[in-house]
């Protein structure tokens, strides 16, 4: 395979700078729009096992909860959420969502699911969600949890579980 040569059209250190590029093809950060940049970060861990047997949503843990103020009504906030969650009765399901506040941002089965068909079931979960919240008041982000009938819902069985909300400039 013959090899291709390119010309350094005057770079002779092997790095090139804002100055060695044509200055129309330069990007000036001012001419960046701010809409996507991550604003604010917070984050929650917790390393508690948590159990429920409620078949209503219930908190699955106080210190796995995020307080954040947008900045802007446009703005987005983007969740991420870490856990091991299980269910130790067979033939029950164990069922996880992220709430705002008072607002279940999933359905009535929530955003995911275990289906514990044989025994108990561990795994790991990570919950993804984009919210709008069309607000620039402070916003509690909590994971909940449920159980199906009368088994036993885990969060946390033994692992480090973490929720994150990003601000995104809408």
């Amino acid at each position: 395979m013959p090899l291709t040569r390119i010309k350094s059209l005057g770079i002779t250190d092997g790095t090139i700078v804002n100055a060695d590029i044509n200055a129309s093809a330069a990007i000036a950060g001012t001419k960046l729009s701010g809409v996507g940049k991550v604003l604010q970060v917070i984050t929650a861990t917790d390393t508690t096992n948590r159990t429920t047997t409620s078949t209503s949503f219930v908190t699955a843990s106080n210190t796995l909860s995020v307080s954040i103020t947008p900045s802007s009504a446009s703005n987005k906030v983007f969740l991420i959420a870490n856990f091991s969650g299980s269910n130790n009765s067979s033939g029950y399901d164990s069922t996880y969502t992220i709430y705002r506040d008072a607002t279940n941002l999933g359905t009535a089965d929530g955003l995911v699911k275990i289906q514990n068909g044989t025994g108990d079931t561990i795994m790991n979960i990570a919950i993804n969600y984009l919210d709008s919240p069309s607000s620039t008041s402070t916003l509690t982000y909590q994971v909940y949890a449920r159980s199906q009938s009368s088994g036993t819902t885990y969060i946390n069985r033994g692992e480090r579980s973490s929720l994150t909300a990003f601000e995104i400039a809408g």
